[in-house]
């Protein structure tokens, strides 16, 4: 007759390198992961005969252990006769805080590539930074808060092109010369009748999305030369009451597309492909678009105001930030049963802000009113991996373009970072 007290299990891993005998062993029943990591370590001590050890982390059923055995075979109505099969995976390391970057007001965006990170502030400016933190640039042009930035490309080294969003309407298209670390407004797109609160570009490089709180999606060339509707502004043309925002040489760009159908602002955009973007929104909704056909393709209604989302060319998957205090797992591609594929509860206030990886289907954070950002991995549905503090207020904006640099920015007036050693598999 088996033990009641202790339940047999075979680990596998998809790192080789970690790899232990197909057997299966005899654990007590209220091992806990921690245990289970010590007992991993002890055969491979045994194996490879060194002093090695790491860390672990075990999913059943491709969900993370976070309870002892025994509770979860009791929660899973698994028998304790059963010989589980568990994958374990090397724990990722906590990042650790890095760096502080001071504004003069709330950091409202964040976007890195590379080996530069762009943000914009309540103070109407942005700032170009390197990833180590030395000021490159702070660059007027806005007459009213910075909403949004994003990078179009950046060949290190050379040039680079970006784009700004503001509560005043407009989008500026920036031209930089690293170099001689020169910058250049050289579009001014006009359009909007409201907030220009999200930007996204698409993969090719060529065309953005903006969403604004006039409640429209519009679609715009990213070209840095003009169109053919575009002519260059003197400045004895331009209007006194539109001198501060428009400089000689600056041209203004119109859309290419407008789209309506939000009852209310648009909070995110992010490109699914070269002609679909996804929407979210303050009308409780996500809206996928195809902008080849210039129409709404489908709605999925949430429960609370959308603040942002993000989406990952690696899983496929959305994740959304409500002001529920949720973030929330979406396969857009779900023909059957419910879209939202899990509901991860943690913040206590607002997610304003989540980016998924670059490098894993599985991990992503999110910022939240409660001035805390948060690491999740999707296998880990009851609790994230870390808690990153550091802000004394909220957080407005979330970043993860570089792999090895989590970024947060808050109305503490700080750009947080925080260094992230990747575990390769």
């Amino acid at each position: 007759m088996e033990d009641a007290s202790h339940v047999q299990v075979k680990f596998f891993t998809k790192q080789s390198k970690y790899s232990v005998p197909d057997t299966p062993y005899s654990v007590p029943v209220t091992v806990n992961a921690a245990e289970l990591s010590s007992l991993i370590n002890g055969i491979l001590k045994e194996s490879i005969d060194t002093d090695f050890s790491g860390n672990f982390d075990f999913l059943i059923d491709g969900e993370f252990l976070r309870v002892s055995l025994d509770r979860y075979l009791e929660q899973s109505a698994v028998s304790s006769e059963t010989v589980l099969q568990i994958e374990y995976v090397e724990r990722h390391p906590a990042p650790k805080p890095e760096d502080s970057l001071n504004h003069d007001d709330w950091v409202s965006a964040v976007h890195a590539t590379r080996d530069c990170i762009l943000t914009g502030s309540y103070d109407n400016t942005l700032h170009l930074w390197t990833k180590e933190g030395d000021l490159l640039h702070t660059i007027p042009g806005h007459t009213h808060p910075v909403k949004c930035v994003s990078w179009i490309n950046h060949e290190a080294g050379k040039e680079g092109s970006f784009l700004s969003g503001s509560h005043d309407q407009t989008v500026l298209l920036w031209h930089w010369k690293e170099l001689g670390n020169e910058v250049e407004a050289v579009h001014c797109c006009r359009g909007h009748a409201g907030s220009v609160d999200c930007v996204a570009v698409n993969q090719s490089g060529d065309k953005f999305c903006t969403g604004s709180w006039d409640k429209m999606l519009k679609l715009w060339s990213a070209e840095l030369s003009p169109t053919d509707s575009e002519e260059i502004m003197d400045a004895e043309d331009i209007p006194k009451k539109k001198k501060k925002m428009s400089r000689a040489g600056m041209t203004t760009r119109v859309p290419i597309l407008t789209l309506s159908g939000h009852t209310e602002g648009v909070s995110g955009i992010v490109w699914l492909g070269e002609d679909q973007v996804f929407t979210a929104s303050w009308d409780h909704t996500l809206r996928l678009w195809d902008l080849q056909k210039a129409e709404q393709v489908t709605a999925l209604q949430g429960n609370k105001v959308f603040l942002s989302v993000a989406y990952s060319t690696r899983s496929g998957l959305l994740v959304t930030g409500s002001a529920d205090r949720h973030v929330r797992l979406w396969d857009p591609r779900s023909s059957e049963g419910s879209i939202v594929k899990c509901t991860y509860t943690s913040h206590q206030g607002w997610v304003s802000s989540v980016a998924w990886s670059q490098t894993s289907e599985h991990q992503f954070i999110s910022g939240s009113y409660d001035n805390l950002m948060k690491l999740w991995d999707k296998r880990s549905p009851k609790a994230p991996l870390y808690n990153l503090v550091g802000h004394t207020d909220k957080i407005l904006s979330v970043d993860w373009s570089i792999p090895s640099l989590l970024l947060s920015g808050g109305a503490d007036n700080q750009l947080r970072i925080f260094q992230y050693e990747e575990v390769t598999v």
